[in-house]
């Protein structure tokens, strides 16, 4: 107790000196808006600097993780890919037709690979990617992972962009019953990231669980076909007069690093065809 009473009056001046500093740094970031602003500017840069080096960091450790998903997931569609081949050459005939549709569907799209910087899952939570406008990104552009569906853009900088996730109580996604032409809506109950709800199903619709949930196609953010997931249960909706089903999501939303944004080609050229027919329709109307 003595050796502290003593080191204390032998270094008080220089304690007064911290105790004063610190004083007047508050004082002048709490009543000055300048120098607040000035301060919170740089607290958030070396905020998101952080934040960029612990996705690095954490993306790194995960790489070894990611690549035996992606093999996973790359056998299984070669797999599939090659039995559509030789069903489609069976019922045709033609070996090399699969191939040419195949290329000329995927010349419709352009794929923008980006890194989550950023993602929060509650049900207001928002992911955001290191690519923005200067790479193309636009609004209402489709995300998805080397597993299935993501989201949809929302905000984009010039170099970041903000995602609206699937697991978000804004997301509405349109989505059907692969191999069938009935469909629903993504929805999200807010608790396990995992799971997420197709609501709406008509109660005519026959499937099983177990079946596969992807992107329908009707919007014109996603083009049909894009994993979203499993059927895990089968409930009926409150009314009674549709489905509701639990699918088991095909995307890790926990650990989510990398993305693909999906800019459709020939999305421009479909909006203006529907916006002319919509500006068409209102125009009989109102003659």
């Amino acid at each position: 107790m003595q050796n502290l009473l003593a080191f204390l009056s032998q270094h008080f001046h220089w304690l007064l000196f911290l105790i004063l500093e610190a004083v007047s740094a508050v004082m002048l970031f709490s009543y000055n808006s300048y120098q607040a602003s000035v301060w919170v500017s740089s607290a958030n840069a070396v905020v998101g600097g952080i934040y960029q080096v612990h996705s690095s960091i954490t993306h790194f450790f995960s790489l070894s993780q990611r690549n035996e998903e992606l093999t996973t997931r790359n056998l299984y569609l070669e797999h599939e890919l090659e039995r559509l081949r030789t069903k489609y050459a069976e019922v045709t005939g033609d070996t090399t037709e699969a191939q040419r549709r195949e290329l000329e569907q995927l010349s419709q799209f352009e794929l923008i690979p980006a890194k989550v910087v950023s993602n929060t899952l509650t049900p207001s939570g928002l992911i955001t990617i290191d690519k923005g406008s200067a790479d193309g990104v636009k609004t209402d552009m489709g995300v998805a992972s080397g597993n299935g569906l993501v989201g949809v853009v929302y905000l984009v900088g010039p170099h970041y962009s903000v995602v609206i996730p699937a697991l978000n109580n804004h997301s509405r996604i349109s989505c059907s019953i692969r191999g069938r032409s009935y469909f629903g809506y993504l929805t999200w109950d807010g608790k396990d990231p995992s799971f997420a709800y197709i609501e709406d199903v008509p109660r005519h619709a026959k499937f099983r669980k177990g079946d596969w949930i992807e992107t329908s196609g009707y919007s014109s953010i996603f083009p049909r076909g894009v994993s979203v997931g499993q059927i895990e249960k089968i409930y009926n909706s409150r009314d009674g007069l549709s489905y509701k089903l639990l699918i088991h999501l095909a995307t890790d939303f926990a650990c989510l690093r990398d993305v693909c944004v999906i800019n459709d080609t020939s999305l421009a050229e479909r909006m203006r065809l529907e916006q002319a027919a919509n500006d068409s329709l209102a125009l009989t109307k109102s003659m």
